[in-house]
């Protein structure tokens, strides 16, 4: 009899980025975005128990459930990743990238990094980026993740992209993703803390923040004096129902929405300043 696999479902995580980097850091070889859960796997001889006490001392008030399963056929899983098409934008795994344009594919490895288009944010983020993006824009990309949003800001025209992450375990992943794109002239991957670097690449016309909602709270202040005359930021990781409450935030930091995106749960805004 072949022992059964481990599945980890973690929910009510306070930040997801930093969660899928731990799954990836304990060995997962997957992740995959369940509505809010996050799932992954692990062999029969993993012990899981230690994966579920290293993430608890992350966030101890996420939810985390362990289950067995059978054995995991990887062929299988990778047959189940998708492509996502999102405006004249592709986001594909490896696998599949033959099959669309280069010029408008972004390809993503989703067993190296978080943010393949499996994600609602991410796609609400592609959409209003295509409304806002302009040739020779220059970028700040906070929570840059996988650098899928980074990437896909260069194949629309950016040419000048900072691309900040907080943690240092996906930058091997990210750097690997901007070099199968063809965007390493364009995009600097930089790892630390966005509101020390976000001023130090200042002035850019454009700010990405796909990151959870109490993040994006902190972040606020800083991002409408980061951005020209002319330059707008679009925000993700926000749940509908916070709506009301981010608005207000976005007025105190002196900036309006300008448009909008909801997909399921999840709101997406470009916003611009006020003055």
């Amino acid at each position: 009899m072949i022992a059964p696999w481990h599945s980890v479902r973690v929910e009510q995580c306070a930040d997801r980025d930093a969660m899928i980097g731990a799954l990836f850091a304990e060995g997962s070889q997957g992740v995959h975005e369940d509505g809010d859960a996050l799932v992954t796997h692990f062999p029969p001889d993993e012990d899981v128990q230690r994966v579920v006490d290293t993430l608890r001392l992350l966030d101890s008030h996420a939810v985390i459930s362990v289950a067995d399963v059978p054995s995991v056929d990887w062929t299988e899983w990778r047959a189940n990743v998708d492509a996502h098409r999102v405006g004249r934008l592709v986001v594909t795994p490896p696998w599949r990238a033959s099959e669309f344009d280069p010029a408008t594919s972004i390809v993503i490895d989703p067993a190296m990094a978080f943010g393949t288009g499996e994600h609602p944010t991410t796609r609400g983020m592609l959409r209003l980026m295509q409304l806002a993006l302009r040739p020779g824009d220059t970028v700040a990309d906070l929570g840059a993740g996988s650098a899928v949003l980074s990437i896909a800001a260069a194949k629309l025209g950016a040419t000048r992209i900072a691309a900040i992450e907080i943690d240092d375990g996906a930058e091997d992943s990210a750097a690997e993703n901007i070099r199968v794109n063809g965007v390493t002239e364009a995009i600097r991957y930089m790892v630390g803390d966005a509101t020390v670097l976000l001023s130090l690449v200042a002035p850019v016309r454009v700010i990405l923040a796909n990151i959870v909602s109490s993040v994006l709270m902190e972040i606020l202040p800083a991002i409408a004096p980061s951005l020209t005359t002319d330059g707008v930021a679009i925000l993700s990781g926000i749940l509908v129902e916070e709506r009301e409450l981010i608005t207000r935030a976005i007025a105190r930091a002196g900036m309006r929405i300008a448009n909008d995106d909801v997909e399921g749960d999840w709101l997406s805004l470009l916003i611009v300043r006020t003055s």
